[in-house]
């Protein structure tokens, strides 16, 4: 089923998270090959998708039948049944999938997906509860962590650095935090980011994005 010269994508198990990011992938342009067990579910996304599949990931004979062994990337959505994501990603390994990006629900979940084979492993839930608690906590619009260690947010800029050239300001040897972009407020609903400088000056209203270690970043936005 794959089409040449497109990027292609193998998502299998379409719960909300395996459904959603199949729609959004279709969306622009991808060759999305979309996966499950569940024929209601199937039918239900049958609209929506260009190939949607009802199978047994667990069966790498059905797999390899509808031509997963020819796409490069693949993502298992599959959550709750923890042994069929387990036996899923042994099957893509198995008919030689490069790249897998799999969803799991637990940290143990995860450590077990990563020794099977999953190149990449997210866990929803918990990211989205850590980036919630820190947007409760705080004056932060956003926050996103890059890694382990590092994370960018979104917020207002605090007093101390409105009409001053970001170059004069103290905030990386105060903070050890850097400001990469700005949405200017003077631009109203036309407002896009753009990259910061050390000319740029900030104004009230402003939106900026900030970036440094986790740590950096939660204390810069402690005393905003």
């Amino acid at each position: 089923m794959a089409s040449p010269g497109k990027e292609q994508v193998v998502v299998i198990g379409l719960g909300r998270f395996g459904s959603a990011l199949a729609v959004e992938l279709a969306s622009h342009g991808t060759d999305v090959l979309a996966i499950d067990s569940r024929p209601n579910v199937v039918q239900r996304l049958s609209g929506r998708l260009s190939h949607v599949v009802t199978a047994d990931s667990t069966d790498v004979e059905a797999l390899r039948q509808l031509g997963v062994a020819d796409y490069d990337r693949a993502v298992v959505g599959i959550g709750t049944d923890m042994e069929a994501s387990i036996l899923t990603i042994a099957n893509l390994v198995d008919l030689g999938i490069e790249r897998i990006w799999a969803k799991a629900v637990t940290d143990q979940h995860a450590s077990i997906l990563k020794r099977v084979g999953a190149s990449f492993v997210v866990l929803p839930e918990h990211e989205m509860g850590e980036r919630v608690a820190h947007l409760v906590a705080g004056r932060m619009l956003d926050y996103i962590e890059i890694d382990s260690d590092f994370a960018m947010i979104k917020t207002e800029p605090p007093r101390d650095l409105v009409g001053v050239p970001l170059g004069e300001t103290k905030l990386p040897d105060q903070y050890n935090v850097s400001v990469t972009a700005v949405r200017s407020n003077v631009d109203g609903e036309n407002a896009v980011f753009k990259p910061a400088t050390p000319n740029t000056v900030l104004m009230y209203g402003d939106v900026i994005l900030v970036i440094g270690r986790i740590a950096d970043v939660e204390r810069f936005a402690d005393s905003l």
